[in-house]
């Protein structure tokens, strides 16, 4: 029952730390309680130790998982829970590789194991194609960017190793204690756990005080129109909902403006629009007839893209079969969720959105997968479908030169992904998306946090515009300076200050785990080669 006990403490620990409504200084003491409870059972005379470790590390990852993302049931039921069980599994798995290692080494390498391999599940989360970085540990001090200013030089790995340390840190500090009962070295050990805790959080302060942002103004107008994406988004016309659009913006913009922002699949009417007619669509006439009274405007939409053909020749992987036409001919198409950017001249820049969410727009790994579950894609309201990636990410360049980051949802949870902006030259970032598929739940609270670690990583500003909110405006240093309610219908207008520095993170992107692979694999390959050790509990420290 004590490991019980521990199991369910460590889990709430981890989830009450978590943005948007708890304290990430609880991050430091999360692990704390399973790693007691997995050294009991390794120096007990259990049988199947293995087993239980693996339990109880499931039930922490478990708690941790369904409190902090629970909100994904108001979208999919079949999707939170295969998340949840998934990533706690996954997070388990983990946890059993270093209990196997503990056996072999000593409690320090062990520990050094545990680190970098959580850094390298981490990584994976943000490489393959059932990626889910959403609970990576460095994303839990988003609220508190007082503390993280650091992030331009270490991205959110840091925060992760950060936590890591401070747990490992405290662990030695109490085992020592528990062994020989010596008040004043632990006095000493504590004090240096709150050095590990604080130093970072003091050169951070530093930082802040330190940075200046550097006065290039850019006058940004953002669109929240505030559609419901389940009863309206997909029943309504793109020119209905490009009138409600432009009515809205008219009564903010001005002469000053050079950016106009619309969200994610704004225009999504049907299968969406013909990506080889786009240039003389309705959907384009209608945007130039606005933009003539604006002639240094730039505008940033998002949109729903199609390609038909019928020649299994052109057929790629994330083709979607849709039925036959006329002549009883298979029609196949791609689809795509995109941003376009249109203003005075006649050039039409796009980009399609390269990071998607699994399971709605993403089917990973069908050739083994779809033989086994059939098309399972999560029907979120519209059409159903597999979308099409480009692997370059675009930067829009506006009339007077500006380059702006077009960034579509689910991207920006990504630092390194977005860095690519960064490297392309991009002079803000411009978020883009529809959050409300999960109703007013931390879901989209926690997405509009996660963009202020990607303004500290690069030091860009954020224009952030979302379909039912929040809209919102952030500085360089991740202070987030105007934003505009969810479920409010409106316009929100701010300044976007550009900067073309590159940051140390913007060029060397996620080194942290990179580097974590060489003492993961060291002791790994070390730990074949040798014997079990006689567990005993002065062997422990």
């Amino acid at each position: 029952m004590k490991n019980l006990f521990l199991a369910l403490l460590s889990g709430l620990l981890l989830a009450v730390a978590w943005p948007t409504y708890g304290w990430p200084g609880l991050l430091f003491i999360g692990f704390l309680p399973l790693l007691f409870a997995t050294r009991a059972i390794s120096l007990s005379q259990k049988r199947k130790k293995g087993w239980n470790v693996f339990g109880l590390s499931y039930l922490v990852f478990f708690v941790f998982n369904i409190i902090t993302t629970y909100w994904l049931y108001y979208s999919t039921a079949f999707g939170m829970w295969f998340a949840v069980l998934a990533n706690s599994l996954l997070m388990a798995l983990v946890w059993q590789l270093y209990y196997w290692v503990s056996k072999k080494l000593k409690p320090l390498p062990s520990l050094v194991f545990l680190a970098s391999l959580w850094m390298l599940f981490e990584w994976l989360h943000l490489q393959w194609d059932f990626s889910w970085p959403w609970l990576n540990l460095g994303n839990g001090f988003s609220e508190h960017t007082g503390w993280i200013q650091w992030y331009e030089y270490t991205g959110t790995f840091g925060g992760t190793l950060w936590v890591w340390i401070g747990n490992i840190v405290l662990y030695f500090s109490l085992s020592r204690y528990f062994l020989i009962r010596n008040r004043k070295k632990l006095f000493v050990n504590l004090i240096g756990f709150l050095g590990v805790i604080a130093m970072p959080i003091l050169i951070s302060q530093i930082i802040l005080y330190n940075y200046i942002e550097k006065k290039d103004p850019v006058e940004v107008v953002l669109l929240q129109p505030n559609i419901d994406p389940y009863s309206e988004k997909y029943n309504i016309t793109n020119e209905r909902t490009a009138n409600l659009l432009f009515a809205d913006a008219k009564e903010a913009l001005d002469p000053e403006t050079s950016f106009l922002l619309a969200p994610e699949t704004v225009l999504a009417q049907g299968y969406g629009s013909d990506l080889r007619v786009f240039s003389g669509s309705r959907e384009r006439n209608k945007a130039e007839a606005f933009l003539k009274d604006y002639p240094n405007l730039n505008y940033i939409f998002g949109i729903q893209f199609y390609r038909a053909y019928t020649k299994k020749a052109d057929i790629i992987p994330t083709s979607n079969f849709v039925g036959n036409d006329r002549a009883g001919n298979p029609v196949w198409m791609d689809f795509f969720n995109s941003a376009v950017m249109l203003n005075r001249t006649d050039s039409t820049q796009i980009y399609h959105k390269g990071k998607l969410v699994v399971g709605v727009e993403n089917f990973p790994y069908q050739s083994l997968l779809k033989p086994l579950l059939g098309d399972i894609m999560i029907d979120l309201g519209g059409t159903v479908a597999m979308k099409t990636t480009q692997p370059e990410r675009s930067v829009f360049t506006g009339i007077d030169g500006t380059k702006a980051a077009p960034i579509i949802c689910y991207e920006s949870i990504y630092g390194d992904y977005v860095t690519g902006y960064v490297k392309n030259g991009a002079d803000f970032l411009a978020v883009i998306t529809n959050d409300a598929w999960w109703g007013d739940t931390q879901g989209h609270k926690q997405l509009l946090s996660y963009a202020r670690l990607r303004a500290i990583e690069n030091r860009r500003d954020v224009a952030r515009s979302a379909n039912t909110g929040i809209s919102a405006f952030i500085d360089q240093t991740g202070h987030i300076k105007k934003e505009l309610g969810y479920g409010k219908e409106g316009t929100l207008k701010g300044i976007v200050n550009k900067n073309k520095t590159m940051t140390f993170y913007s060029r060397y992107g996620d080194y942290i785990p990179k580097i974590a692979v060489l003492p993961a694999s060291f002791l790994f390959a070390f730990s074949f080669f040798r014997k079990k050790r006689k567990q005993h509990i002065f062997s422990e420290t």
